[in-house]
């Protein structure tokens, strides 16, 4: 049975598409979940993530073209929140307040904007340690 919505960043949502790791731990967190919420830059980050894997060759050509099949199937049920104002203004704001990178303050802001500023009780799937800090102290459950 589904439980309920959370914002997944692009670091949780990479081992969904390719194996890693944290690969099956993170499936069977997406299995038990509602639907994925996740950032409209977030696509530009999988795929740089996969292509940094393919160039590294941590992955095969065909294990390439398998991630990006399984992304475009994720990217179908997942609910996309998008660029703007607010979401560039909070961001803006995040990297002082959490000592985060320019594209976490983004994940994080749609985070935010995503719950109307009241992360309590919401879920946050990360795994890069730094956002899931900030996420934390900004009043994000953080899993896994």
């Amino acid at each position: 049975m589904k439980t309920k919505h959370a914002f997944w960043d692009s670091s949780a949502l990479v081992p969904l598409c390719c194996n890693q790791p944290a690969s099956q731990p993170l499936r069977r967190l997406w299995r038990q979940m509602g639907r994925v919420v996740a950032w409209w830059g977030t696509p530009v980050e999988i795929r740089s993530a996969f292509s940094r894997l393919a160039r590294d060759g941590e992955i095969t050509d065909k294990e390439y073209r398998a991630a990006l099949a399984r992304l475009a199937a994720l990217r179908t049920g997942w609910r996309e929140l998008m660029p703007g104002d607010k979401v560039r203004d909070l961001a803006e704001t995040l990297p002082d307040a959490y000592g985060i990178r320019a594209m976490d303050a983004m994940q994080l802001a749609a985070g935010l904007i995503w719950c109307f500023e009241k992360p309590s009780g919401r879920l946050f799937v990360c795994g890069d340690i730094k956002l899931r800090e900030a996420a934390e102290k900004a009043g994000f459950t953080v899993i896994p």
